[in-house]
This record gives structure tokens, C-alpha cells and sequence, in this order.
């Protein structure tokens, strides 16, 4: 990217909660440009204009034909796994950078993702917020103070309209207390109980899904002893800050022609 002039940054469902915010983040960015809103074929907002719903113009209209990539440098995608994975391939095909914050992608999208990003950059996160990446390396070290004699369970609540469980993040916080461990997530992991489990297995980490109403995000980890408890949350009330962090990295990617990173890369917590 050439920073002496302002990034032009795609946007996917453009129409959409978050695809709305960042589209209002760029519109006050003075080094960021919207070149490109992505919808999908369907969506009623097709041929508007991105930023109408701000009352402004921003000159960009929305549509669904991916070949407009080649006219942005990097593009931020919020949506679900079938359409990042599309995304991904024309911004490959395209040499476009991509922000990724989708979550609920099995293993072979993951794949695909790694393997893209031999070719392009990429930031990949379940969330981009400053907010939720310190209170993960808050988590970092407190799994590794409290390996034993603490029983973990991770609790999370978000909005009606979520259609993955449990949210990216929430797994995140589990792999970042199961790596702290020296262990891996996939090997300890209950993500759900119902009828006589029998006592709690000490080596277990639990995770707790509520889904309901407007809930941007809440997410809180608690360490269970014996005669204390410590809990480390999270709470969103706006997506602003997954906007923001979203602008942040994109920056990052300005000097980064590939590579596959995420917001610790970005924040410097390494």
C-alpha cells in the first residue's frame, strides 16, 4: 500500500450491523477511502449508496459483483464462512489484503485461509477489538498462575441473530487458557451438559452460551477455587470498537505484502 495516500478499503455485507458500522468508521478515517461495498445478490440495498444510511455520500454504491475487488487494496469481511471463503478467493485472484473477523469456519476453511495467505496478507481474528485482545493476554496469565486447582469455565452471551456457538472469541479465550497450559483446547473442552453428568472433571474447561435480545457481546471467564473465584470479563456495548480495531489492522497490513496475523500481531502482545 502507499501510505502517502488514503487506503482504499472494500467493505462485504455493506448492509449489514457491522458492515454499516465500519462503513462509518471509513467515513471519518481521513487516511481510509470506501472504494467498495459488497452485498449479496439479493439484498434490497443493491445500487444505493453505501453511506445513505448516514445521511452523507460516499460515492461507492453497493452490488455483489466481486470482480469491483481489483479496485480496493484491502477488503473487511463480517459475514459467515460461505461468503469470506468466496471473498477470499477473488481477493487472492484480485492481490487484495483481507480483514477477516467471520467466525465458525471448520478446518478445511482454515486451511484454505493459511494457504491464501502465502500470497496476500491477512488479519485474521474473532475479534478485532482492543478491549477483548488485552483481556486475552490478561487470561494468558492467569491460566498459567492458576493451572491447578481452579475449575474454568467460559460464559458468553451475544445478540438473538448469532448463528454460531460458541462465539469465536469464546473459543479463542479457551485455546489461549489451554495453550498457557500446555494443553489443547480440542482435548479439553465441554460445551455442553444436560442430565446426570456426574462431578465436574477438574481438567475440563466448560463454556456457557446465552443468546438473546440486542447483546452486542459479554464475555466472562471464570477461575473457580476453593474459597475464591476470580472472574475476567469483557463487555461490548457498541461495534464501534470492532470497527476501530479493524481500521487498526489494515494499517498493519500497509508494510505486510502476506502472512497470516492476528490482533496480538496488530497490538504488539507477543
Amino acid at each position: 500500500m502507499n501510505s502517502d495516500s488514503p487506503y482504499r478499503v472494500g467493505v462485504a455485507g455493506a448492509s449489514g450491523r457491522m458492515g454499516r458500522m465500519l462503513i462509518e468508521a471509513l467515513q471519518a478515517a481521513p487516511d481510509c477511502r470506501l472504494s467498495v461495498a459488497l452485498d449479496q445478490a439479493n439484498s434490497p440495498a443493491l445500487g444505493h449508496d453505501a453511506a445513505a444510511f448516514l445521511g452523507q455520500t460516499s460515492g461507492v454504491a453497493i452490488g455483489a459483483d466481486l470482480a469491483a475487488l481489483a479496485g480496493c487494496q484491502v477488503l473487511i469481511d463480517f459475514t459467515r464462512p460461505e461468503g469470506t471463503m468466496a471473498h477470499l478467493r477473488a481477493c487472492v485472484q484480485h492481490g487484495v489484503q483481507m480483514v477477516i473477523g467471520t467466525t465458525g469456519f471448520d478446518a478445511a476453511q482454515k486451511a484454505e485461509i493459511a494457504a491464501a495467505a502465502q500470497r496476500i496478507g491477512i488479519v485474521m481474528a474473532p475479534n478485532m477489538s482492543v478491549g477483548v485482545n488485552v483481556t486475552l493476554k490478561l487470561l494468558e496469565l492467569a491460566a498459567r498462575s492458576l493451572a491447578s486447582g481452579y475449575d474454568i469455565e467460559i460464559i458468553e452471551a451475544h445478540h438473538r441473530h448469532k448463528v454460531d456457538a460458541p462465539s469465536g472469541t469464546a473459543l479463542q479465550m479457551g485455546e489461549v487458557i489451554a495453550a498457557a497450559q500446555g494443553r489443547t483446547l480440542a482435548d479439553c473442552a465441554v460445551y455442553e451438559r444436560v442430565g446426570h453428568t456426574g462431578a465436574r472433571d477438574p481438567s475440563r474447561i466448560g463454556f456457557a452460551t446465552v443468546r438473546g435480545g440486542d447483546i452486542v457481546g459479554d464475555h466472562t471467564v471464570l477461575f473457580a477455587g476453593i474459597g475464591e473465584r476470580i472472574e475476567i470479563s469483557h463487555k461490548s456495548s457498541s461495534r464501534a470498537t470492532y470497527a476501530q480495531g479493524s481500521l487498526s489492522a489494515l494499517r498493519f497490513l500497509a508494510a505486510r505484502p502476506s502472512g497470516l496475523y492476528d490482533m496480538f500481531d496488530v497490538l504488539g502482545l507477543r
